[in-house]
């Protein structure tokens, strides 16, 4: 449940980092769209000084087309700008440009086309027709996927229809018109174009670039955070988290002590490697029960570690976790003394109550700590376990905190115990080795 509960919280974190990088992207999209049509109505002023034709009419014609469709463009830019600084800019607005970007494109070409008397096999003489590059490069920065088919898709079908578009009729001017389209301006145009559809695609690899900085540097974090805090806390943090949990704060938590009993003794003599061995065993097995309960390695202390458990069931899952470690290090033992090495038993202690938790440090060297009388309490239930000659033992307020009666689940009661830095003595529950 805790790995599906991660999950969906990961999921909608990236799911709102996407919508967000969508339309940041779009922001950016806008502010080109108008930087590309003032370029391209700087660059059609100086092609009229250049162009010398018979026919002015067409050429003006075909000139005040562009023109007005050039500063519609410009005006889409600048709403969808305007749009996204005053934060009412919605998702469904990055379809609705798109299909702009398409529509302008042919548009202006078909209008060309027909002003010009020309059959749509010509519709790549018309200049306007080389924006294609460019808006197939806003697509490119927008980063998504659907967008950038759907915008291929509305290219490729608008491209068809033209090829095929016939006009009533054809000018008798055709040729010239032709030969016009192809001169030096407004081969410059396309030159312009192309140069264009290039400077969009450089931002949209410096801004995949950037995103993969970003990214590399994320998981950079987060990998040093978990070399020194609990994996279940460092996507919280990397998800900038950080500051909440150095705050701090009071909560009730079940706190779960595991020592190995025997450990020092059985240290004398041994090999490096065989100590280092031990240890692994011992935490391999600790890990696996902890992940199976939901349980939160806090640390490890030579041979002790120390557990926590927060949130839904938390009681109960201490619980499960202590009888899991239990029945899991009996067959440990017992493994190993078949193999005929000496078997080791353990004691396990564990408390419920309220604890301070947080994390301390720098970024650098964090720590992940919780304090109170609830974690003494439990270290020294822990301890207590030699005493009374017991595998575990358990605080009342645990089985309480867990719904959990004593007499149906196999805990022995044990005598009320003062226990040190206490006024008052404790009401205990035990397991004897099995």
């Amino acid at each position: 449940m805790r790995d599906l509960l991660l999950q969906r919280d990961r999921s909608v974190r990236e799911t709102v980092l996407l919508r967000a990088a969508e339309v940041e992207a779009e922001g950016i999209v806008a502010l080109l769209r108008i930087a590309v049509s003032v370029g391209l109505l700087a660059a059609l002023v100086l092609a009229v000084d250049a162009v010398q034709t018979v026919d002015q009419r067409y050429l003006w014609h075909q000139i005040g087309l562009a023109a007005v469709m050039l500063l519609s463009y410009m005006a889409v830019g600048v709403l969808t700008f305007a749009a996204i600084r005053k934060e009412v800019f919605r998702r469904w607005m990055i379809w609705a440009a798109v299909t702009a970007d398409c529509v302008f494109l042919f548009l202006n070409t078909w209008l060309s086309l027909a002003n010009s008397g020309l059959p749509g096999d010509l519709a790549f003489a018309m200049p306007s027709a080389w924006m294609a590059p460019l808006v197939l490069a806003f697509g490119v920065l927008r980063f998504n996927p659907m967008l950038l088919g759907y915008q291929v898709m509305l290219v490729a079908s608008g491209f068809l229809w033209l090829i095929f578009w016939e006009p009533v009729l054809i000018s008798v001017e055709a040729a010239e018109r032709v030969r016009l389209a192809m001169e030096t301006p407004p081969n410059l145009i396309r030159v312009l174009m192309v140069l264009l559809a290039g400077c969009v695609l450089v931002v949209a690899a410096l801004r995949m670039r950037r995103l993969l900085h970003r990214s590399i540097e994320e998981a950079r974090q987060k990998a040093n955070l978990t070399r020194y805090l609990p994996g279940q806390l460092a996507g919280r943090l990397a998800s900038g988290g950080l500051e909440a949990l150095q705050e701090g704060r009071q909560q009730e938590m079940a706190v779960l002590f595991i020592d190995i009993r025997g450990f020092t003794s059985w240290c004398e003599g041994r090999a490096p490697q065989d100590v280092s061995r031990l240890i692994t065993e011992f935490r391999q097995r600790v890990e696996e029960i902890s992940d199976r309960t939901e349980g939160l390695i806090d640390k490890y202390i030579g041979d002790a570690a120390m557990l926590l458990f927060e949130g839904d069931r938390a009681a109960e899952r201490s619980l499960d976790c202590a009888e899991g470690l239990l029945a899991h290090m009996h067959d440990w033992r017992c493994l190993r003394e078949q193999s005929g090495d000496t078997g080791l038993g353990v004691g396990i202690g564990v408390h419920w109550g309220e604890v301070f938790s947080g994390v301390t440090g720098t970024p650098e060297r964090l720590e992940y700590s919780v304090f109170g009388d609830t974690v003494n309490t439990a270290a020294r239930l822990e301890q207590l376990t030699k005493a009374q000659g017991l595998a575990l033992i358990v605080s009342a307020a645990v089985l309480e905190a867990a719904g959990t009666e004593p007499a149906r689940s196999g805990w022995t009661a044990l005598p009320p115990e003062l226990l040190r830095g206490r006024r008052s003595g404790l009401a205990l529950f035990g397991k004897a080795p099995g």
